[in-house]
């Protein structure tokens, strides 16, 4: 069964820019494997990432990621069976709060700061949807 998981975490330190390149090069390796793909964001030390996969391997990697030391406050926020990815083209992409993306992450807000905690499941997915197909990738 192919299913969308969408979490959110706040980052338990300061993440420096090779912090945050590591950890899209060890998503992207690890999740090409697993056959996972999809999206992560990061803004205001809030990393809000939506997995697509097989059901066995997205729940082993959300177990890892709640294992992991950077990230405190899990929460999933949306959980769903889909008939297509996303993100299929992806092992994982990074969507960085950057000037040009700033407007996008508002554009879903419920303040002026990015708070995907507050946000609905269909919220999220549109969210995720335009940031798609409107946001310059990093990695």
């Amino acid at each position: 069964m192919l299913i969308q998981l969408t979490y959110a975490s706040r980052s338990a330190g300061i993440l420096g820019p090779g912090d945050v390149k590591d950890i899209l090069q060890s998503s992207a390796r690890n999740n090409q494997s697993a056959g996972i793909t999809g999206a992560l964001c990061l803004s205001n030390g809030i990393f809000l990432q939506q997995l697509e996969g097989d059901r066995t391997a997205v729940n082993a990697l959300y177990h890892r990621i709640l294992q992991d030391t950077r990230h405190k406050d899990p929460a999933i926020l949306d959980f769903s069976e889909i008939v297509s990815r996303q993100f299929g083209g992806w092992s994982m992409g990074l969507i960085a709060a950057t000037q040009e993306s700033r407007a996008l992450f508002l554009k879903y807000s419920t303040s002026a700061d990015f708070d995907p905690y507050k946000m609905s499941p269909a919220t999220l997915r549109a969210f995720f949807s335009d940031v798609l197909n409107n946001v310059r990738w990093l990695g």
